[in-house]
């Protein structure tokens, strides 16, 4: 039996960004918790076109997207915040799952999803993180307990930043393993009863 797949869908136009390293953290978790992942980074998410609603999947990268989406078991979301909300980037790639509307498993249907958010600044990160969990309800997603937002700002001399910065790693890699032990089950129950993983 194959491993249960876990995608992480995130990052911003920069390579190397905040963003995309915290996603990083968080898949490398899951697969250690026994699941094979996918990164949709920030430069496939730059690829990718926009959505028009009623058109059909629109070229390779998007057919990419949802297909691997399609086959997931556990989905891991990264944003950085901009002014209060997801970037436009991750939101065009969660309007592409659209195209999973008529699978047997629409959407993110029966798939934990853990939301990661990183904020220059404490302001905006909370309103961001409760926007990617609305979405991730819509998408009939079942958001993972913990929700994380990481503070990029630079650190203030004697903030005791190297403990803080484990800390984060720490709730990075507990959502990784949140999202990969739902996956780990939900996997092995569908198989139990016969249905398509």
């Amino acid at each position: 039996m194959s491993r249960p797949l876990v995608v992480g869908i995130g990052g911003t136009g920069r390579p190397g960004s905040a963003t995309e390293r915290a996603l990083e953290t968080a898949l490398s978790a899951a697969e250690l918790a026994g699941t094979e992942t996918r990164l949709f980074g920030g430069q496939f998410l730059s690829g990718l076109p926009m959505f028009v609603p009623g058109q059909g999947i629109q070229g390779p990268l998007a057919d990419e997207l949802v297909d691997t989406v399609g086959r997931a078991n556990g989905v891991l979301l990264a944003t950085p915040s901009y002014h209060g909300g997801v970037s436009a980037l991750v939101k065009n790639a969660l309007d592409h799952l659209e195209h999973l509307a008529d699978r047997e498993r629409p959407y993110l249907d029966g798939r934990a999803v853990g939301s990661i958010v990183t904020a220059r600044g404490w302001q905006t990160g909370g309103s961001t993180l409760s926007a990617l969990r609305s979405v991730v309800h819509a998408l009939r997603g079942w958001p993972t307990p913990l929700g994380i937002t990481v503070n990029t700002s630079p650190p203030e001399p004697g903030d005791g930043s190297a403990g803080a910065r484990e800390r984060c790693d720490t709730q990075l890699r507990t959502i990784g393993w949140q999202v990969a032990e739902f996956a780990v089950r939900a996997a092995a129950s569908r198989v139990t009863a016969g249905a398509p993983r």
